[in-house]
């Protein structure tokens, strides 16, 4: 695999998404949950999301139940909370794994080619990868970082 948009990945409607899709844009990939003490940044994500996307900006979620339990429902569940807690309009995939031997092979790549604190294991829910245009992982970021944060960077993508 060359980038990012050689993946595919499973929407929350079950559908296989080709990251392809997104090809050209810069991208913001954080591994999500509901009942995480960093979960109100959703907020701070969809605002990045709604203030860039016109310029060729898309934040992609994808929920997991790896740390602590905090994603424990299933797709319709996690659609429901992210829509009525959040309004999110950006991409939401099906749940995946991030670390161990059933991680999603985007999330092996993406640790591989910027690992953090805990060597390439992803420490905690929230944890933010910033691609560039060309699908190559540009920076990561810890569950802490706030996205209104990341905008002078990301701007920098675009």
């Amino acid at each position: 695999m060359s980038g990012v948009y050689d993946f595919t990945a499973k929407s929350l409607a079950g559908e296989d998404v080709p990251l392809k899709r997104f090809e050209g844009q810069v991208l913001l990939i954080v591994n999500t949950a509901s009942a995480c003490g960093f979960t109100p940044q959703y907020k701070g994500l969809e605002a990045l999301h709604q203030e860039l996307s016109q310029r060729g900006f898309s934040v992609l979620g994808f929920p997991c139940n790896q740390f602590g339990n905090q994603e424990p429902g299933d797709a319709k569940q996690i659609e429901q909370f992210c829509t009525s807690n959040y309004a999110i309009t950006f991409p939401m995939f099906a749940k995946i794994d991030v670390n161990g031997s059933g991680a999603h092979p985007l999330y092996e790549y993406l640790k591989r080619e910027k690992s953090g604190l805990l060597g390439s294991s992803i420490k905690w829910n929230f944890t933010k990868f910033l691609v560039d245009r060309a699908g190559t992982v540009a920076a990561r970021h810890a569950p802490t970082a706030k996205p209104e944060g990341l905008i002078k960077e990301i701007e920098a993508l675009l």
